[in-house]
């Protein structure tokens, strides 16, 4: 990876490594010279990717965490800056959806969406927020949302809504902990083909969707990679509480 950008000297935290987009945002931050820790349910799969980063010359840690559960946030983070110091960077990014009709949600349901995608968030950034706070050390939070946070999208009412609430979440911690020097900024992306989807983009109903939208594309995980580093470095300094989205010009049609 080619990146003018570098993060030497810089640890970041990274939720739901384990797969996706955060399998992507932790070897990124890694390749421009940040310690990561790697963070989500599956260790194993933490295990593999913490392997391939240290091969690549790399520093990675994994730890368990479920962001479900605020004891094992608060411990996750800890363990983090316990084995790589104090973070600097978070990557806000683990994240769940159940597509179905607004009348078929159940409480279960709703609970399993907006635990994760709107209290874990929350919780996450508190975590780290308050740790940057007590060491008085300028911070990056970037908060993974959604073009669904931005708008409708078929059948997933319960995960457009906790997208909505994550976008509004960044710009209430960046006008609250600006006076810290933490930026908190959040990217809106898109369509992204990852591993959990990819088969669905060959199916009827996933070329359909190609079909509609502006480019007739999905984009690709290292789409992201200019934004989510320029987001964690200092050369977003004076980008605060901004939501940018990252979605080849869905949220504009």
């Amino acid at each position: 990876m080619q990146q003018g950008i570098r993060l030497d000297g810089k640890t970041a935290l990274v939720t739901g490594a384990s797969s996706g987009l955060g399998w992507r945002f932790a070897q990124v931050l890694a390749a421009a010279g940040a310690g990561v820790a790697l963070a989500a349910r599956s260790t194993d799969k933490l295990e593999q990717l913490k392997r391939e980063i240290e091969e690549a010359g790399g520093k990675a840690w994994a730890v368990n965490m479920d962001v479900t559960d605020i004891a094992s946030v608060r411990g996750a983070v800890a363990a983090a800056e316990s084995a790589l110091g104090g973070i600097d960077i978070l990557l806000n990014n683990s994240g769940v959806s159940k597509q179905q009709r607004a009348t078929e949600v159940e409480e279960a349901d709703y609970d399993y969406v907006t635990d994760t995608n709107c209290k874990g968030a929350f919780f996450v950034a508190q975590a780290v927020g308050r740790s940057m706070i007590a060491r008085k050390c300028p911070g990056r939070i970037v908060n993974i949302a959604s073009v669904a946070g931005l708008r409708v999208l078929a059948q997933l009412s319960t995960y457009c809504m906790s997208k909505a609430a994550v976008i509004q979440m960044t710009k209430a911690l960046a006008n609250e902990w600006g006076r810290y020097h933490i930026n908190v900024n959040a990217i809106c992306p898109g369509y992204i083909e990852t591993g959990i989807n990819r088969a669905y983009w060959e199916t009827e109903g996933g070329k359909k969707l190609v079909n509609m939208l502006p480019r007739r594309r999905v984009g690709q995980p290292e789409d992201l990679d200019g934004l989510v580093l320029l987001l964690a470095s200092d050369q977003s300094n004076f980008i605060n509480g901004a939501v940018i989205t990252a979605d080849d010009g869905l949220a504009a049609g």
